[in-house]
C-alpha cells in the first residue's frame, strides 16, 4: 500500500515505541502515530483508521482525529493565523493548520482575509508533496449551488465572498436548510467599499437571474433608503451652527460621497424630500433648516 498524505488509510498496529507512540504497517511502510494523536485505547494487532499528514519536520505521520477535508475535497475554513510573506494558515480540525499560499490571495491587499474569515478552500499536494489549501472557485462551487427561489427577491441574506475583484464581488449566499447556497455577485457601485475574500456581510438580492444566481445591493431599495438618508441629513442639519449646511443639489458628488457616504443622487432624493415636506430650503449652494415661520407660513 502506498501511503499518501492528506487520505484516510486503515492499518495495522505493528508496535509500541515508549515514548514517542504507535507505529503503523502498510506492508512494506511504518508510519508514527504519536501518543498526542490518539483518540482512543489501541494495543499492537489492533487494526486503525487514521489520516496522514506530514509534521513539522516534513516526516509523514498519522492521527486519529479527523480532518475537515481530505485530499481533494473541498470545505469551508477559518483563517487562523496570517503570514505577510507566507500566507494565510487555515484551520482544518487537527490542531494544527493547512496553509494557503500568498499567491492564492489577490494581488491587492486590502481584499486579503483577516483572522476569523472563512474561505472556501481545496486540498492539494504541493510540488514536494505537502499539504496546502487552493481556493475553490467557480468550477468547485457551481456543481454544489441551487437556483435562488423566487421569494428570495428583495430579501436581505448573509452572503461569503469567494472571489473579490475591484469591479465586483462574487459570493455564495448561505442556502440553510434549503441546501449548499447560491451563486451571487455584487456590482462595485452596489457596495459602499471593498469586500475581502472570506468576508460574511448582508447585502439585498436585487435581482434572480434566469440561470437562478443573483444580484446583490448593500443598499436599501430607493424608498426606504431616502428616508433613512433624509433622517441623516435633518439630523445632521440640526447639529450644525446656524442650522446650515454647505451643501446642496450643486455638491460635486465625490464630496457628497465623502461626507456623507452616499450617491449624489440618493443625496437629492432624500434632499427632495426634505424640501416638498417643508422642513429646509437651499440658497446660493447652501442648504438650511426652515425657519417656523418659514413652515407655517405666518410672518413673525
Amino acid at each position: 500500500m502506498s501511503l499518501i498524505a492528506g487520505t484516510t488509510v486503515t492499518l495495522d498496529v505493528a508496535r509500541e515505541v515508549s515514548p514517542y507512540g504507535y507505529f503503523l504497517s502498510a506492508g512494506d511502510q511504518d508510519v508514527l502515530l504519536h501518543y498526542t494523536e490518539l483518540t482512543g485505547k489501541i494495543k499492537p494487532g489492533d487494526k486503525v483508521e487514521v489520516f496522514l499528514f506530514f509534521d513539522t519536520e516534513d516526516r509523514l505521520a498519522a492521527t486519529m482525529k479527523k480532518p475537515y477535508l481530505q485530499l481533494g475535497e473541498m470545505a469551508l475554513l477559518e483563517v487562523a493565523d496570517i503570514h505577510p510573506r507566507l500566507g494565510c494558515f487555515l484551520e482544518m480540525g487537527l490542531g494544527r493548520q493547512l496553509l494557503l499560499p500568498i499567491r492564492e490571495l489577490p494581488d491587492l491587499k486590502e481584499l486579503h482575509p483577516k483572522v476569523g474569515d472563512k474561505v472556501f478552500v481545496m486540498m492539494e499536494h504541493d510540488k514536494q508533496g505537502r499539504l496546502r489549501a487552493k481556493l475553490a472557485g467557480e468550477p468547485e462551487l457551481a456543481p454544489l449551488a441551487f437556483p435562488a427561489p423566487a421569494s428570495w427577491r428583495g430579501q436581505w441574506m448573509k452572503a461569503r465572498v469567494y472571489k473579490p475583484l475591484q469591479m465586483g464581488t462574487f459570493v455564495l449566499i448561505e442556502g440553510g436548510v434549503l441546501g449548499f447556497g447560491v451563486i451571487g455577485m455584487i456590482h462595485a457601485s452596489e457596495r459602499p467599499r471593498l469586500l475581502r475574500l472570506g468576508e460574511e456581510f448582508e447585502a439585498r438580492v436585487s435581482h434572480i437571474r434566469e440561470d437562478g444566481r443573483v444580484n446583490l445591493s448593500m443598499a436599501q431599495r430607493k424608498e426606504v433608503g431616502r428616508d433613512l438618508d433624509s433622517e441623516r441629513l435633518l439630523t445632521f442639519l440640526k447639529e450644525r451652527p446656524g442650522g446650515a449646511m454647505p451643501y446642496s443639489d450643486a455638491t460635486p458628488p465625490d464630496i457628497i460621497k465623502q461626507r456623507f457616504g452616499i450617491s449624489k443622487s440618493a443625496f437629492k432624493r432624500a434632499l427632495g424630500k426634505l424640501m416638498k415636506e417643508g422642513l429646509v430650503t437651499q440658497k446660493e449652494n447652501w442648504t438650511y433648516l426652515a425657519k417656523p415661520e418659514e413652515e407655517s407660513g405666518e410672518p413673525s
